[in-house]
């Protein structure tokens, strides 16, 4: 019973990537498309865990914590470059 759920989340969670990319790919403004590429990092988190529960390893903590972070950094970036026009500021001046 506990194996069929998993799979069945497992299958939803694949469903709403494809929605994301789709949103990623089509989105009607920027702003759109990076809050679908920081969901897509938060799913591929939950789905990398959920296989990791169904073949019973946790070889793949390694790798959630990599993909979280780096879903984190790249939506810092994307909303900076947004606000500002650039991510790097090379003038200390301001």
């Amino acid at each position: 019973m506990f194996h069929t759920a998993i799979l069945i989340a497992i299958l939803f969670i694949a469903l709403a990537m494809l929605g994301f990319i789709y949103r990623a790919i089509i989105g009607p403004t920027i702003p759109d498309r990076v809050i679908a590429l920081d969901a897509l990092g938060i799913n591929l988190v939950a789905l990398t865990a959920l296989i990791s529960i169904v073949l019973d390893t946790n070889a793949f903590l390694d790798v959630i914590l990599l993909i979280g972070i780096l879903a984190f950094i790249g939506t810092v970036a994307f909303s900076k470059f947004l606000e500002k026009g650039e991510v790097i500021e090379n003038d200390r001046d301001r």
